[in-house]
């Protein structure tokens, strides 16, 4: 079995003053002290929460639709409620995270390139409250899944990344992960590298239930 590629991106002392000794005595052994305790001090850095990470885990999402992969236990998957919603439009749902991967899936119909055109658009949207955006190239060949994947850097980023999977013929598979919460993503660092771990993991056991021809 040929095992899935993912391809780089072709892509900052005290001192203290001479005065009379004999009339302040006492102020100055005060002054002493304080001066030893202030060249004593060292600034500690800003701190962030701890956050406990679980054990990697995962379970397969293999329904009626017409893809398959898998996805960690720790998550929770629900149709897409929203009023734009299409058939076999999910959410995944990392509750304990605050974090949501919103995924959407089209047919293709003649109309690869707008889908890819979209998917670039959106990404592009996070250009402002970004520092880099970063794209990987997927080719899994055996299973017929290509895509790109694209890494959003900022603090203000809305999105840290986002996806995109097809068979360039008759499927196409869109994901972006967010959080239910104020982007800070210096603070959210550690919860979004291991996200990044699980998500792909999913692209890598990701599978097309019906293949067309090529």
């Amino acid at each position: 079995m040929k095992k899935a590629k993912w391809r780089d991106p072709a892509i900052l002392p005290f001192t203290i003053l001479p005065f009379e000794m004999k009339v302040f005595p006492s102020l100055f052994i005060l002054l002493i002290l304080a001066g030893a305790c202030s060249n004593g001090y060292t600034p500690k850095p800003r701190g962030f929460m701890r956050i406990d990470l679980p054990a990697r885990k995962y379970q397969s999402f293999d329904t009626l639709f017409p893809f398959t992969f898998e996805y960690p236990v720790y998550a929770d998957i629900r149709p897409d409620s929203s009023r734009m919603a299409e058939p076999y439009w999910i959410n995944l749902r990392y509750l304990p995270f605050h974090a949501t991967l919103h995924l959407s899936y089209k047919v293709i119909d003649g109309n690869l390139a707008q889908y890819l055109n979209d998917s670039h658009t959106l990404v592009n949207k996070h250009i402002p409250k970004a520092n880099a955006i970063t794209q990987r190239e997927f080719v899994d060949r055996e299973h017929h899944v290509f895509g790109l994947v694209y890494d959003i850097r900022g603090a203000d980023a809305a999105s840290c990344y986002q996806f995109y999977l097809t068979d360039s013929v008759a499927n196409f598979v869109r994901g972006a992960l967010y959080f239910n919460m104020v982007p800070n993503n210096d603070s959210l660092a550690p919860v979004i590298d291991f996200l990044k771990g699980d998500l792909e993991h999913m692209i890598n056991t990701f599978r097309w239930k019906k293949l067309s021809k090529h």
